[in-house]
């Protein structure tokens, strides 16, 4: 069994209590090091004073040891003593000989710097010293030593250290507790978001899960997310719902429309099996029914499976297509397998709508099939033009026929599945596929009177790229999309 993971709140608050100890040591300890500059300033700032006090009192001392004045002398070592106050002072003459020692200072063995310049850290006997030299020119030449004990063993300064070590000790918990507390805080509308989601009806969909904005980025930006993704699951059960749909149609409508023909079938294959000595033209009858037949069969089967093809096809497999070019293509094919019918066309170069080559190329060859079997004259032949133009952002291709026409009553019942005379041979569906290719391209078929009042015309209307929301995937199919589950 899989245990539960540390809470967020809880790893902020670990978190904080580990580093904000270690930022104020880190801190503590760049600073001890800046306040032990600055006392050394304040020492050598001090020592610098104090050498301008006591000169006047060495030269004087440094004099009268040149004239060899005893008294003199030594009342000059009590004025240089105490010009010097608690710094520890060292005089000695041209010679070496050291005049004054008193203060606190390196013992003897520590030997003192001899080069005059700003104060210089001596180390010895365990201890650290500040030192200034000074030199000194004249009649009577020596050197002058003021001496102070460093601040860098300093209790002070150690007191400090300590004190930063206690507290980053005492903002361990301090500063986890805050941070527990401002995390949990924090954290709650994320708490919430995730109590809502593992509540959430998968049959509710993105429509129960309305999610206000909190403030927080990261919590919005997950719900957004989330909302994202049931969304998707929406789209993607709807499709499947509809694939479940189309499905069952197409077995209910191939089990209802192919009964009559596989009946047929039936009586036929049982006449041929039952009366092996029938005479052969009645033989040649019967195969010719059950060709028939079995052409109706197949016709159905291809139409219902075009049109389930186009109730599911989905918008990337639209693109950019030249629907002159397909005209001009679909019109030689008619041509090729339909001898009696004689087809005209006045097409552009070039016209581009952005459709489903294969729905388009279904629905030019289905209005040149319905041309071509119920637009024929009087002579059996037909006579069909095509026209195709750009008009007020549409793309118009009309279908005229010399045939009989079609009662204005009548003409919104063809485009219904499985409507046709009762004459005809196909499968009912053909006008059903030239309906449902101009719904899925956002456009409209109609029919009306042919030239004259004679005949027939078909017009179909597809808008163009720019016109209508149809100039790339982000136009979408329209919403009906039942032709054969409807």
């Amino acid at each position: 069994m899989r245990r539960p993971g540390i809470r967020l709140s809880t790893r902020i608050a670990l978190w904080v209590t580990v580093l904000v100890p270690l930022l104020v040591t880190a801190f503590g300890l760049l600073l001890l090091p800046l306040v032990n500059r600055d006392l050394h300033h304040q020492e050598d700032a001090a020592l610098t004073d104090r050498a301008a006090a006591v000169l006047p009192s060495v030269r004087t001392l440094l004099a009268a040891d040149r004239r060899g004045k005893p008294k003199a002398e030594q009342n000059q070592q009590r004025k240089v003593i105490n010009d010097a106050l608690d710094s520890g002072v060292r005089v000695a003459s041209q010679d070496g000989e050291v005049l004054v020692a008193m203060g606190p200072q390196p013992g003897d063995a520590v030997r003192l710097p001899t080069r005059a310049g700003g104060p210089v850290t001596v180390r010895g006997g365990g201890r650290v010293w500040r030192v200034l030299t000074v030199r000194i020119d004249g009649a009577a030449p020596g050197t002058l030593w003021l001496v102070v004990p460093s601040n860098s063993d300093d209790p002070q300064l150690a007191a400090v250290r300590r004190r930063v070590l206690l507290i980053a000790l005492a903002s361990a918990p301090v500063s986890g507790a805050i941070a527990l507390a401002v995390a949990e805080r924090g954290t709650a509308s994320l708490r919430r978001l995730s109590r809502r989601a593992a509540a959430l009806d998968p049959g509710a969909g993105a429509a129960a899960f309305a999610h206000g904005r909190t403030g927080t980025a990261e919590v919005d930006e997950l719900a957004s997310a989330i909302g994202l993704v049931l969304s998707r699951y929406d789209d993607q059960a709807a499709r499947t719902a509809q694939a479940l749909d189309t499905a069952r149609s197409f077995s209910s409508a191939a089990s209802h429309e192919l009964r009559t023909p596989l009946m047929s079938m039936r009586t036929n294959l049982d006449v041929l099996a039952g009366h092996p000595e029938l005479p052969r033209g009645e033989r040649a009858e019967v195969v010719q029914e059950l060709q028939q037949d079995h052409a109706r069969l197949l016709e159905l089967l291809t139409a219902l499976h075009t049109l389930a093809r186009g109730d599911l096809v989905d918008v990337s497999a639209f693109s950019s297509t030249d629907l002159a070019e397909l005209v001009d293509a679909e019109v030689a094919d008619a041509g090729r397998r339909r001898a009696n019918a004689v087809i005209r066309t006045e097409l552009p170069s070039r016209l581009r709508v952005f459709g489903w080559e294969a729905g388009l190329r279904i629905m030019l060859a289905n209005l040149l099939a319905n041309a071509s079997l119920h637009g024929r004259g009087s002579d059996g032949a037909a006579d069909i033009l095509v026209r195709l133009r750009a008009t007020d952002g549409w793309a118009e291709l009309t279908v005229d026929d010399a045939g009989p026409g079609i009662p204005a009553a009548d003409r919104a019942a063809v485009f219904h599945r499985f409507h046709r005379r009762q004459d005809s041979p196909g499968s009912g569906l053909g006008l059903t596929l030239v309906a449902q290719q101009a719904a899925l391209h956002r456009g409209t078929v109609s029919i009306d009177d042919g030239p004259g009042g004679r005949g027939c015309r078909f017009t179909v209307r597809l808008p163009l790229p720019g016109a209508g929301g149809a100039d790339g995937p982000g136009a979408g199919l329209p919403a009906r999309r039942d032709w054969l589950s409807g």
